[in-house]
């Protein structure tokens, strides 16, 4: 979505173009009297403003909006996952501020990838806001310029129409979007410990196994890996589907299905039974309840984790065996598409563990075993029976592969009035405004809100963007002409210990970069990454606290590291403050210390010195599980995690030192993604990397910050936080 640019043409065009994108959204909500409402409305956002209408304003000239308000730096967007609504299924995305969370408003998609495509238009927007205010601000005085203010904002008129409505549902091409966070690489940013052989190839699918696996004599991962000619969202709509008919053409193995409950929007409990053609004539119906937790990750990859579970709505049923489903993990990635083709790619991976002896003799033996009539085989088999369905049903892709022509004329423009700056209420105080009165409600609104309550319809849009000018000259990241110190401050701080070896448990060591992988000097030109060196900053300390509710600012209490003698003399120190929801409530707090101050002319300093929305779009945390459970490892993953767009969180800068305060539990999916960590913990090897994203040529190649190894941590062992 960023270009860079320079030259005064491209800032003049930049005067040219305002950011700007709408389409059809529905408006949920509860009302005075306690009644839940799902309105059809059409979602404007141009600038700082966003308004919602009954009609498209496009078609309707004149129209007034019924909610408006503007967008703020403590705006804050979260995809809440899935919700049935009128006998519907609908995505949902909540908007509150980062100050008072009871401030709020939701509007929900019909599908998962126009959920995502609305957040990331929103925090785009955000950063747009920024630079333009940045620009403005340079270039005029803002005191007694309204009707200045006014002309500037009219002026700007570059559009791109993104929908017709609820009754033309056309979309996109995902190529208009591209990667331009910097997730495009098809590997992971850490190295993993499996070793994966592909055992067998049929179907069109491959078949591997982890040959470390064997060495720990509890059975073999082993995944089956096969191309889909679908993007992931689809491929994604599909498998979550539990309709017993579309389900019946996919998958052999399981019978019916029945969602018991759902939580969260990205959990959920399932019931169902196995097809007897799989099990023996002495226990030919068994049923199984299992949980599915999914996450989407912000390169649009998909992680779905089933686990056998149990629930008080499910007890055992007669004449059944109740019977415990294979643990099994489910990965939907998008693959590159090749030049001069539209055809969207999307990887899929289902891994899981079998204990069954026969597995090696069905691997080593060409002829059929009893393997092949096992459930461990079925399962494998599932990812074959999911690409041939999709591609049996090209109906499922049309409504992604449309791409949008239609152009609007600037007589057709609805007014900007709203751009006023009289307007002052948040979005989110907007939205979350009760329902019209049904006295307010026209018969022609009633019908588009039949709409949802019969068919959700797609909605489609699209956005567009302007060039930033970014220019940086970078040196050192540190003081080249100070004398550098001697940094020795290790034991002496910090209530978790520092570990010798690395038979050591419950404590913390430093590793070097070499496990890390990290964009190279040519990064922009062939998308190279290379391995990361030693980190910049000196990890001298770690606590490991307990607290009753997450504490901000955590350097300004008078037990950090910060405050003692010690930290008090040191150049520069940079605090990480991962505030970890459970209960109790846990903070890992990291101090990171320089040799020499941070020099003024590097990226360091400008990602200090920058506003919130540049520090959100920078920050990178490279995870990797070392050891543990191969569930955990698939559900933590090795990509990199820009934490300001999945989380929330706080910066403060003060003296010599620069803290970020990450709330984890701001998300429900990393609330969900460190649940099952925690359960976990006392036996992971966790390695953390931290590091500043290089989007532009003179900031490459990147560097890591720093780094952490956390082994095996004892949730008893935290120490509580003292007033």
């Amino acid at each position: 979505m960023e270009a860079s640019s320079s030259g005064e043409g491209s800032q003049r065009d930049e005067e040219k173009g305002m950011f700007q994108y709408f389409g059809w959204v529905y408006h949920i909500g509860v009302n005075s009297v306690g009644r839940e409402y799902c309105h059809l409305r059409f979602l404007l956002v141009r600038g700082k403003c966003v308004a919602m209408y009954k009609r498209d304003p496009h078609q309707n000239p004149g129209i007034k909006p019924i909610r408006q308000g503007v967008m703020g730096a403590t705006l804050v967007v979260e995809e809440l996952g899935r919700r049935k609504v009128n006998n519907g299924e609908l995505y949902v995305i909540q908007f509150c501020s980062r100050l008072d969370e009871s401030r709020k408003g939701e509007i929900a998609c019909a599908t998962i990838e126009e959920a995502q495509r609305w957040m990331e238009a929103f925090n785009h927007a955000k950063q747009q806001i920024t630079y333009n205010l940045f620009v403005w601000c340079a270039r005029i005085n803002l005191q007694g310029n309204r009707h200045k203010m006014k002309r500037y904002a009219s002026g700007l008129r570059k559009l791109k129409k993104i929908g017709q409505g609820p009754e033309t549902l056309l979309r996109l091409s995902s190529k208009i979007f591209g990667s331009s966070d910097g997730f495009e690489d098809n590997n992971g940013d850490a190295f993993e410990a499996h070793q994966w052989k592909c055992a067998r190839t049929m179907s069109g699918i491959r078949i591997f196994e982890d040959v470390c696996s064997h060495k720990n004599g509890k059975g073999v991962l082993v995944k089956s890996v096969g191309v889909i000619d679908a993007t992931a969202d689809s491929v994604f709509e599909v498998f979550l589907n539990t309709e017993r008919q579309k389900r019946y053409e996919w998958d052999m193995l399981m019978g019916d299905l029945e969602l018991v409950e759902t939580y969260d929007g990205h959990y959920d409990v399932i019931y169902g039974t196995y097809d007897p053609k799989y099990l023996t004539r002495w226990h030919s119906k068994r049923d199984f309840v299992f949980s599915r937790q999914w996450f989407r990750a912000q390169d649009g990859t998909y992680t779905i984790l089933q686990f056998p579970s149990i629930h008080k709505k499910k007890p055992p049923r007669s004449g059944y065996r109740r019977t415990k489903i294979n643990p099994s993990t489910w990965e939907i990635r998008n693959l590159n598409t090749p030049m001069g083709s539209n055809r969207p790619r999307c990887l899929v991976t289902h891994t899981l563990e079998i204990h069954s002896q026969s597995w090696y003799r069905w691997k080593n033996n060409q002829q059929c075993t009893k393997f092949e009539k096992s459930i461990p085989y079925a399962l494998l088999c599932q990812v074959a029976g999911l690409k041939e369905y999709i591609v049996a049903n090209p109906a499922l892709l049309q409504q992604y592969a449309t791409t949008i022509h239609s152009q609007i004329s600037n007589a057709s423009m609805p007014n900007p009035e709203f751009v006023d700056a009289e307007i002052q209420d948040e979005f989110y105080d907007a939205i979350s405004a009760e329902s019209l009165s049904s006295d307010e409600e026209s018969e022609e609104d009633k019908e588009l809100d039949q709409g949802h309550k019969v068919k959700l319809k797609n909605v489609s849009w699209a956005m567009t963007t302007l060039a930033l000018k970014r220019t940086t000259g970078l040196s050192k990241e540190l003081d080249p002409d100070a004398s550098s110190i001697t940094i020795d401050v290790s034991g002496k701080f910090g209530s978790l210990c520092k570990g010798v070896d690395e038979n050591d448990t419950n404590c913390w060591t430093s590793p070097s970069g070499e496990g890390f992988m990290i964009r190279g000097k040519n990064y922009l030109k062939d998308n190279s990454k290379v391995i990361g060196g030693d980190p910049l900053l000196k990890l001298i300390a770690v606590d490991w606290l307990k607290v009753d509710k997450s504490i901000d600012r955590i350097a300004l209490h008078h037990r950090s590291l910060v405050q003692s003698e010690a930290g008090k003399n040191l150049p520069f120190v940079f605090v990480l403050n991962l505030q970890v929801p459970a209960k109790p409530n846990y903070s890992l707090v990291l101090y990171y210390a320089s040799d020499r101050p941070v020099n003024k002319d590097s990226l360091l300093a400008k990602f200090l010195d920058g506003n919130d929305m540049f520090r959100d779009s920078r920050f990178k945390l490279i995870p990797s599980i070392v050891e543990g459970y191969w569930m955990v490892k698939r559900a933590v993953g090795t990509k990199a995690c820009l934490l300001g767009k999945a989380v929330t969180c706080k910066y403060f800068k003060q003296d010599n030192f620069f803290e970020i305060d990450v709330d984890i539990g701001s998300s429900s999916v990393a609330r969900s993604v460190i649940g099952l960590v925690l359960g976990y913990v006392t036996s992971l090897v966790v390695d953390l990397a931290i590091l500043i994203e290089a989007k532009e040529e003179g900031e490459l190649p990147e560097y890591l910050l720093g780094t952490v190894r956390l082994n095996r941590l004892k949730l008893e062992s935290a120490v509580p936080l003292e007033a």
